[in-house]
C-alpha cells in the first residue's frame, strides 16, 4: 500500500508579515497532483492543518477546496488535529466527511478506533490510527494515563492502540499519525513550544510495534528510525529553516509490513538567504548577487547603526523582510570587576561612556555631554537639598477630622464625600 505522508500545514500563516496564501495553494495543488501522479492509496496529514485555532476564512475556504479534490479522486485522507488547531472546530461535521472518504481524527478518545483501508493488491487490511494532539492536563484522566506528562498520555494511547490491534486478525499492518516531539528529533524557530503540562519530548520508543508512525510538530523532513519519521512543513516557516529542503514522504508498505520510503519535495515558492556583513559589505560584494530575488534575513555587524538600512538593503535585495544588528566590537574588559573598572570615575564620566558602549563608534557629542551634566547637577542638588519640613499640627488645638467633609452637589441631593466633590470639579 502507497502512502504520502504529510504534515503541519499552517494554512493562514504568513512568512514575516508577507502572506503566503499563493504559495500554499501552489502546495495543495502539488500535492493533488502526486496522489495522482504516484497512484497514492491514501495521504496521511499529522496535524496543524491550520495555523491558528480560529483559521481566516481564506485558509478555511483553501482547506475545503483541497478535501473537495482528494474526495473527488477517491482516496482515502485520515487527518489529525495539530497543538496549533482547535479540535472542536476542525473535527465539525466529520461524520459526513468519513462518506467521502475523509477521516479526521481530533476525539482522544477515538484515537483507538483505526480507519481500515483493503489493500488493492490484496495484502490485506491496514489499520491506520489517529492520535490527535495530546495536552496532557485535558487528556490525562480520559486516556488513564498514570503519569501527567506527554509521555504518560501518549503512552496510554498507544497501549490502547496496540490492544486494539491485537484483537484484529494476524498480518493486519499499522499506522499511526501522531502530533508530538519525539526525544533526538530536530527543532527549528517556528515551531510552538509544548512544554507546558510536562516535559515536551516522548521517546521513539513509545511506538514500538507498528509499521509506521507518521508524525507532524517539528518542522524539518527527518528520519528518527526507518518506521518513525517526521515529513516537516510543506513551506519554511521561519529563517531557522534555511538549509532544509521541504517535502513529503512516500511510503510502500508491504504485504509483510517491509517499507521503503521516499522523500518527494516541494515547491520552492521563494529561496530563503541568511546574510551578515556590514551594510557596506552587503551593498557591494558582488558574491551577494545571487540572492537579489531570495527572502533575506540581514545581520549587520556595523559597529554603529547605520541610517535607514532596511530602504538601502531594499533596493539591492527587494524582499528583505528580517533585519538583526549584531554589531562586532573590540573586546575591552580586562578581567577586572565592575567596580575596579568604575573606580576614579565621576558620574558624568561614567554616563558618557555608557553613551559610546551602546552607540560604539560615536561617543556623546558636545550637546548631550552638556544635557547629561545639566541632569545630573539636577539631580545632586535635588539630593542634597534640606528635605521640607511638614505643618506643624497643635495638640492642643481643636481635634483634626481624619475625615473628609462632604460637599452637596449643586441643585440639591444627598452629600457626597470629598473625593466625589473634587472629581466634579475636575469635570
Amino acid at each position: 500500500m502507497r502512502l504520502l505522508h504529510t504534515s503541519d500545514w499552517h494554512l493562514g500563516r504568513s512568512f514575516h508579515r508577507v502572506s503566503l496564501l499563493d504559495a500554499q495553494r501552489a502546495f495543495l495543488d502539488h500535492l493533488v497532483a502526486t496522489v495522482e501522479e504516484r497512484a497514492v492509496d491514501a495521504v496521511l496529514v499529522s496535524g496543524d492543518i491550520y495555523d491558528r485555532a480560529v483559521p481566516s476564512l481564506a485558509a478555511v475556504e483553501m482547506f475545503d477546496h483541497a478535501l473537495h479534490r482528494l474526495a473527488e479522486l477517491s482516496v482515502p485522507t485520515v487527518m489529525i488535529s495539530g497543538n496549533h488547531d482547535s479540535a472542536r472546530r476542525l473535527g465539525v461535521g466529520s461524520g459526513l466527511m468519513r462518506r467521502a472518504g475523509i477521516h479526521l481524527r481530533t476525539d482522544p478518545h477515538q484515537c483507538a478506533t483505526p480507519v481500515l483501508l483493503d489493500d488493492a493488491s490484496g495484502g490485506g487490511q491496514v489499520a491506520v490510527y489517529g492520535v490527535p494532539y495530546l495536552e496532557p492536563s485535558l487528556v490525562r484522566q480520559a486516556l488513564g494515563a498514570e503519569g501527567r506528562g506527554h509521555t504518560a498520555v501518549l503512552r496510554a494511547a498507544m497501549d490502547k492502540i496496540r490492544a486494539d490491534l491485537a484483537a484484529r486478525p494476524p498480518g493486519t499492518r499499522s499506522v499511526v499519525l501522531a502530533h508530538a516531539f519525539v526525544t533526538g528529533a530536530e527543532v527549528s524557530d517556528s515551531e510552538r513550544d509544548i512544554t507546558v503540562g510536562g516535559v515536551a519530548s516522548v521517546p521513539a520508543s513509545i511506538f514500538d510495534g507498528v509499521d509506521y508512525a507518521a508524525l507532524g510538530h517539528l518542522h524539518n523532513c527527518q528520519t528518527v528510525t526507518e518506521r518513525v519519521r517526521y515529513s516537516g512543513t510543506p513551506l519554511a516557516y521561519s529563517f531557522s529553516e534555511a538549509g532544509h529542503p521541504k517535502s513529503m514522504w512516500l511510503v510502500d508498505l508491504g504485504p509483510g509490513g517491509e517499507l521503503a520510503a521516499e522523500r518527494l519535495h516541494c515547491p520552492v515558492p521563494r529561496p530563503l538567504a541568511r546574510l551578515r556583513g556590514t551594510l557596506d559589505e552587503l551593498l557591494t560584494d558582488p558574491a551577494h548577487e545571487q540572492y537579489a530575488d531570495c527572502w533575506v534575513e540581514a545581520t549587520l555587524t556595523d559597529a554603529a547603526r547605520p541610517h535607514d538600512p532596511m530602504a538601502r538593503l531594499a533596493k539591492r535585495f527587494p524582499h528583505t523582510v528580517s533585519l538583526v544588528f549584531a554589531p562586532e566590537r573590540e573586546e575591552t574588559e580586562d578581567g577586572r570587576s565592575y567596580a575596579v573598572r568604575l573606580k576614579g570615575r565621576t558620574d558624568r564620566q561614567i554616563a558618557e561612556d555608557f553613551v559610546g558602549h551602546v552607540r560604539p563608534g560615536r561617543g556623546a557629542a558636545a550637546e548631550e555631554r552638556e544635557m547629561l551634566g545639566r541632569a545630573l547637577e539636577a539631580v545632586r542638588v535635588a539630593e542634597t537639598a534640606e528635605p521640607q519640613e511638614p505643618p506643624a499640627v497643635s495638640r492642643t488645638g481643636p481635634a483634626v477630622s481624619r475625615t473628609a467633609p462632604a460637599v452637596r452637589p449643586e441643585g440639591g441631593g444627598s452629600p457626597r464625600p470629598a473625593a466625589d466633590g473634587a472629581r466634579e470639579v475636575a469635570r
